[in-house]
């Protein structure tokens, strides 16, 4: 398994930027579903608070608390994310922090 390093997650965000804008990359695609729950347990396999969960990976607290509660859906975008979490939570970290600043 390749190291994680911040170049490589940035490398790989842009890679699925490029994808998801219709860009050809020759990026391999996996289809990810995501079950109703999955949010309040992605979130409890890292140990996060809904607090912490939401400030670690850039959503509100309302927005998860919503999605845990059933109110809300999270849109396309935001089911990508949550599915690279899920499988990958080191590098969305690593992501989102570097989208932080």
């Amino acid at each position: 398994m390749e190291k994680l390093t911040k170049s490589s997650a940035v490398k790989g965000a842009s890679e699925v930027l490029a994808f998801l804008e219709g860009r050809a990359n020759g990026t391999r695609v996996t289809t990810v579903g995501l079950a109703a729950g999955s949010v309040r347990a992605i979130r409890r396999r890292l140990k996060l608070s809904q607090a912490g969960f939401a400030r670690e990976f850039g959503f509100t607290p309302a927005t998860v608390r919503n999605w845990e509660q059933g109110r809300n859906q999270p849109d396309k975008a935001a089911r990508i994310l949550l599915a690279v979490i899920r499988s990958h939570p080191n590098i969305a970290r690593v992501a989102a922090k570097s989208v932080a600043k």
